[in-house]
């Protein structure tokens, strides 16, 4: 392959992290923005944003980061399910305020402020104007990755906006350019992506990639 090198980039290059700690806030890393939906144990829903998630394989699997710490993680295990909604550019401060702590009382006043509907397959609310819906049961979880779980579940449920569906008879990147992407860039940081190109797969490659 041109370009390499056998004793691999300058020194200079590189800066070598400290793996004693977490490297993910020393440089910006790219992730899409979700809002996850649950049900308290009182009755009330609850909605948080999250960033550590993503289709798991090519079948019907999703999975997202989380911490017991957080509500959501003991909500999710208790009801065995959970939404999750796909955030437009324009509901950045919608995803902001699902992320506010509960009063003493315990309820979530900005809630009121968010738009949501009712799932129809869990019992979950997902965030209205979101161009991605799904609605999971809870398959597994996996504790002790540090402080964190990694929560997986079994989409049960999914709608899309019809200006998000992709289709033959429109260009791909005319549709992100009409519909732009949220991206989060870690730490506190997003972006809205309205320019793409259509990745240089070889025929190998592309093959391969099918394939997983």
């Amino acid at each position: 392959m041109t370009g390499s090198s056998p004793t691999g980039p300058s020194p200079t290059q590189f800066v070598h992290l400290d793996t004693k700690f977490p490297i993910w806030e020393r440089v910006f890393v790219l992730a899409p923005l979700v809002v996850v939906g649950t049900k308290e144990e009182d009755g009330q829903y609850d909605l948080a944003p999250k960033h550590m998630v993503t289709a798991l394989g090519h079948d019907n699997y999703f999975g997202f980061v989380c911490t017991p710490a957080h509500r959501t993680y003991h909500n999710a295990k208790r009801q065995l399910e959970f939404s999750v909604s796909y955030v437009r550019p324009s509901q950045v401060i919608a995803a902001s305020l699902s992320a506010m702590p509960r009063c003493d009382d315990g309820s979530k006043p900005t809630l009121r402020e968010v738009d949501t509907f009712q799932a129809s397959r869990v019992d979950a609310r997902l965030l209205a104007d979101g161009y991605l819906h799904l609605e999971c049961a809870l398959e597994h979880v996996i504790d002790d990755l540090g402080e964190n779980s990694l929560l997986i579940g079994r989409v049960v449920a999914a709608q899309a906006h019809s200006d998000a569906l992709r289709s033959p008879d429109r260009d791909d990147s005319d549709l992100v350019r009409d519909l732009p992407m949220l991206a989060y860039l870690h730490p506190g940081r997003y972006a809205t992506v309205s320019e793409t190109f259509a990745f240089p797969y070889s025929q190998n490659l592309d093959d391969a990639e099918s394939r997983g």
